[in-house]
């Protein structure tokens, strides 16, 4: 089997070593050369293959991953991290999706307490003055890449406790028998502020998707309230239509 080197073709193009095999493998995975979860040669044998040295294929390939193009495994090495599809006609939850596809969600916690409800959060999750509420701030993650910031809030009677979720909400919220059953959400490209930025590992000012969505149960309750910060570069909604009314 021809080797990658092989496949991909000379690094054309001028400027240092690193950025030209960087634009080649871009191009590999934009032309299918490399598909989605495909395994990376080694550093060695990539710096063997291209006649440059590890330092320069490591550069290279910290640039891609930084991008989502690729992300590292523990233990098992870099692999081409595809786009995650994200069907908006089933109410699933982040964590579902991404064991779907065969990825390992995770979340590392910004916030989760408990508190009473402010007015705008009143308004919002339609609950009394003084209502309690927990607050859930996290970033999600597939693989080890940072795909989502979350922020998420449930009225009191949602859950028994912040402390009931750990990582799934909506398994927390199926415990309870409170799972959201119906949703409403809203979607808008935004440019990332800066603090996010950070959290997300994107550039200040990348486009993002940013989602409203609002959780009902079968009474009407509303038992969600989430914002959501998705990477533009590794997530894509996908809805299916019909004529029929």
């Amino acid at each position: 089997m021809a080797s990658l080197a092989q496949r991909i073709g000379k690094l054309d193009g001028r400027g240092p070593l690193y950025r030209r095999l960087q634009d080649a493998l871009r191009r590999a995975i934009e032309n299918s050369v490399l598909g989605p979860q495909d395994a990376l040669p080694p550093e060695r044998d990539l710096a063997s293959d291209f006649a440059v040295s590890r330092i320069t294929v490591r550069k290279a390939l910290d640039g891609l991953v930084a991008e989502g193009l690729l992300i590292r495994k523990q233990g098992a090495g870099t692999f081409v991290s595809g786009r995650v599809e994200k069907q908006f006609a089933k109410l699933t939850s982040f964590s579902e999706d991404m064991a779907a596809r065969g990825r390992t969600p995770r979340s590392e916690w910004l916030l989760r307490a408990s508190g009473t409800v402010t007015p705008e959060e009143s308004l919002i999750l339609g609950l009394s003055p003084g209502a309690p509420v927990y607050r859930f701030n996290r970033i999600r993650f597939a693989d080890d890449m940072p795909m989502a910031i979350e922020y998420s809030k449930i009225p009191g009677f949602g859950l028994a406790s912040a402390d009931a979720v750990e990582d799934s909400l909506y398994s927390a919220l199926q415990a309870q028998g409170n799972r959201p059953t119906r949703a409403l959400q809203r979607l808008r490209a935004v440019l990332i502020d800066p603090e996010r930025a950070r959290l997300l590992g994107v550039e200040p000012g990348a486009a993002v998707l940013y989602i409203e969505r609002r959780g009902f149960l079968d009474d009407g309750r509303v038992v969600e309230a989430t914002e959501s910060w998705y990477r533009g570069d590794a997530y894509d909604f996908v809805a299916e239509l019909n004529a029929r009314a």
